[in-house]
């Protein structure tokens, strides 16, 4: 039986960006996003139907919807 040593997430949840990385076999690699990317924009938004959209397909709706859109939210989680 192989015995794996466990794996540990790192989170950076930034004002402007977050980003995820794994840290496995004395090595951390960044975990990149549905959209190929390292970095992903810190926004979320709710749309009509009451699907939560994040990163790019939150943020381009900080104009046209921002009563249900949040940025620059750490703010209010970080006291």
């Amino acid at each position: 039986m192989t015995h794996k040593k466990p794996a540990a997430i790192g989170i950076d949840l930034g004002t402007t960006n977050s980003a995820i990385a794994v840290w496995q076999d004395g090595k951390s690699e960044l975990i990149p996003n549905a959209l190929a990317q390292y970095l992903t924009p810190s926004v979320v938004s709710v749309d009509d139907d009451g699907q939560v959209l994040v990163g790019e397909a939150a943020q381009s709706r900080l104009i046209t919807r921002p009563q249900e859109t949040a940025a620059a939210f750490k703010h209010y989680v970080v006291g």
